[in-house]
C-alpha cells in the first residue's frame, strides 16, 4: 500500500513543530549575524506591502505556473546568491524580505481541516532553543513580549499575503502577466547570458489599457506596485555584474528556477 508523501516544507525550513507552552517552557529566541540559510537561494517569496522598499535591492518577478508568486531575486542562478557570502554573512547593506525575517518562525495549520493557523518553528535552525543568551519566549508560562512580537510579526505577513494573492489574481484577471526573458551580453562574451523561467508585467499591454481601467489601478494602488515591479527590472544588469565579479555566471544560457511561498 502507498504511503502518503511527507508535506512539502517552505523555502529554507528543514523541520517544523508546533510551539508549546509546555514542551517549549524554557526555550529562548536569538539572533544571528550570518543568515545560513540564505546561502545559495537566488528567489524569495516577498509581499507587495514591501514593493516599494525592495525594488531598490533586487529585481522584484513572478514566477511560472498556474498560481504565481512575487519572488525577490537574490541571483540570476540557481543556487546563487550574490548578497550573501558563503557563511550567510551580508556583502553590503539590503532590504532583507519579511519572508527572510520570519524565519525561522511560521503560522500554519496542524491539520488540512483546521480553522486556526498555529505558531510553529525550525527546530534545526540553530535559533530557537535553551540558550543562556537568549531571549525567553515564555515566563511562568505565559508568552514574553518577545513572543508576543513574533506572533504579530507572523499575522501581519499572513495579511500581507493575502493582499499578495488578491493583488497578483487581479494581474492574471487583467491578463497583464507574461513569460519573460533577459538577454545580457558582456563586452568579453561571444553569447549573450539568456535568463528565462520567469514572469512579468507587459509593458504594452499597461499602456494598451483604457482610462478606466488605469484610473481603477491607480485608485486601488495596484499601478504603483506595478511600476516598482517594472522598475525593479533594471537590477537584473546588477545582479548579473555582482555575479560576474564573484565568480558566479555558469552558463550562457540560465533559467532562474521559481520558489513558493
Amino acid at each position: 500500500m502507498a504511503t502518503q508523501p511527507a508535506p512539502q516544507l517552505p523555502v529554507f525550513y528543514k523541520n517544523l513543530i508546533p510551539l508549546s507552552t509546555t514542551e517549549h517552557a524554557g526555550y529562548s529566541s536569538k539572533g544571528s549575524d550570518t543568515a545560513e540559510y540564505l546561502v545559495g537561494q537566488h528567489a524569495v517569496p516577498i509581499t507587495v506591502d514591501e514593493f516599494i522598499h525592495g525594488q531598490r535591492s533586487f529585481p522584484i518577478v513572478f514566477s511560472v505556473g498556474d498560481n504565481p508568486v512575487p519572488l525577490a531575486l537574490m541571483g540570476l542562478n540557481e543556487g546563487v546568491n550574490v548578497f550573501v557570502d558563503e557563511t550567510g554573512k551580508p556583502h553590503q547593506q539590503f532590504y532583507v524580505p519579511a519572508y527572510v525575517r520570519r524565519y525561522p518562525f511560521l503560522l500554519a495549520r496542524l491539520q488540512p481541516d483546521a480553522k486556526e493557523l498555529s505558531l510553529c518553528f525550525d527546530p534545526d535552525s540553530g535559533l530557537v532553543g535553551k540558550f543562556k543568551d537568549g531571549t525567553p519566549l515564555f515566563e511562568d508560562g505565559k508568552p514574553t513580549d518577545n513572543l508576543n512580537n513574533i506572533l504579530k510579526f507572523c499575522e501581519d505577513f499572513e495579511t500581507a499575503i493575502q493582499r499578495t494573492q488578491a493583488f497578483v489574481n487581479e494581474l492574471k484577471t487583467l491578463d497583464l502577466l507574461i513569460d519573460g526573458e533577459v538577454s545580457i551580453q558582456p563586452a568579453d562574451s561571444e553569447q549573450p547570458f539568456v535568463y528565462r523561467g520567469f514572469q512579468m508585467v507587459a509593458e504594452d499591454k499597461l499602456r494598451e489599457m483604457n482610462g478606466d481601467q488605469l484610473r481603477k489601478l491607480n485608485q486601488n494602488g495596484m499601478l504603483t506596485l506595478i511600476m516598482a515591479h517594472l522598475f525593479s527590472l533594471t537590477q537584473i544588469t546588477d545582479i548579473f555584474g555582482r555575479q560576474m565579479q564573484q565568480g558566479k555566471v555558469p552558463t550562457a544560457t540560465a533559467e532562474p528556477a521559481p520558489a513558493d511561498a
